[in-house]
């Protein structure tokens, strides 16, 4: 969102931005104030909760008085709840005779759900009837495009495929610490992440290698608390860091390798930025990360501790070796670059407000 809004804002538009106030700690505060110059229409933070509860009436209520107040030309929702609101909210300002484009960017969230439950069957029925009132879909992966189109159904409307984009900085290499550790894990501290996984998989490393593994585990979440626990419960306490959130490319200085250990994924931002870093790393080969490595790229595994394992183990063995597997950097750049993210994004705004 940051790299899109600065784009967008170098492009001459008036951006703003409303989103959940109940998530995020210091880091992501500080990483909002230092954005607040920039954004014409502001950064509005208000509680959102995740999951449908009795509480989406209140919220609902307090968003569209924001939305109303500053009365874009576009409206883009980004997830389950955001897509939602900014359809809904967009078409109320459309009955007020606001011509207000209405666009939706699918991450994950409801498209997680089996299609075959109760759950997913009224969550899929929700996707077809909100789609009447979107003007624009854009998926962020083509995994998400084809699970939309395999558990939603075909799009009735105009859909593109833009991936997430990275700034030219963000190419830059990132030199790593002197006594570094040997891996890290940057990103939520949730199950559906794979924490325990990475934890698991350092101890059948140490024993592949014939010696422990140093390593560094980088953020927050509600399962922090049962991670240390497992890191106790292993015995791996003087092997192990727990740091809390920080600027990723800071992070990947204190290690030798990144790993992406994720039971399931859209696109994730850490994956881009790692390999722009020209860091080496090891990543499930979930959701829309094929499309980042290249379908069949000896990085990829699958979520399991014992082939992370195997996989650490050779790459810790020779890393020069195993560098030269990770993706050309020229090629992702010509990708995954901002500057394409953001073109790509605009053409479908001046699209939706067509229609």
């Amino acid at each position: 969102m940051r790299d899109l809004t600065e784009a967008q804002v170098a492009a001459g538009h008036a951006v703003g931005i409303v989103c959940d106030s109940t998530t995020g700690g210091d880091f992501e505060e500080h990483l909002f104030n230092q954005m607040k110059g920039i954004t014409a229409l502001g950064i509005h933070r208000t509680p959102m909760q995740r999951h449908v509860g009795p509480g989406d009436l209140a919220s609902a209520w307090r968003t569209f008085g924001i939305i109303k107040e500053l009365r874009p030309d576009v409206l883009h929702g980004h997830g389950a709840k955001g897509g939602a609101y900014a359809r809904l909210f967009g078409s109320l300002l459309r009955v007020s005779r606001s011509r207000v484009a209405r666009l939706y960017s699918p991450h994950g969230g409801s498209l997680h759900y089996d299609e075959t439950t109760t759950t997913g069957k009224l969550f899929f029925a929700l996707e077809r009837f909100m789609a009447r009132f979107t003007d624009y879909l854009l998926f962020v992966s083509d995994y998400e495009r084809q699970t939309y189109r395999r558990k939603v159904g075909e799009p009735p409307i105009p859909n593109n495929l833009v991936y997430n984009g990275l700034s030219a900085a963000e190419f830059e290499p990132v030199r790593t610490e002197p006594h570094a550790a040997d891996a890290l894990y940057i990103g939520m501290m949730r199950d559906l992440k794979g924490p325990d996984i990475f934890i698991d998989a350092l101890v059948l490393a140490g024993t592949r290698l014939g010696r422990p593994v140093k390593a560094v585990m980088v953020g927050d979440g509600d399962d922090l608390p049962r991670y240390h626990a497992q890191v106790k419960r292993l015995g791996l306490e003087g092997h192990m860091r727990f740091l809390p959130p920080m600027p990723a490319r800071k992070a990947f200085a204190l290690a030798e390798l990144v790993v992406v250990p994720s039971r399931a994924e859209a696109m994730p931002y850490i994956v881009l930025e790692t390999l722009a870093a020209g860091k080496s790393m090891i990543a499930t080969g979930v959701g829309g990360i094929p499309e980042i490595f290249g379908v069949g790229s000896p990085a990829l595994i699958r979520p399991d501790p014992r082939e992370l394992a195997d996989k650490m183990s050779a790459a810790l063995a020779d890393p020069n070796a195993y560098s030269r597997l990770m993706p050309d950097t020229a090629d992702l750049k010509g990708r995954f670059g901002a500057d394409v993210m953001a073109a790509a994004i605009e053409t479908a705004y001046f699209a939706a407000l067509k229609r």
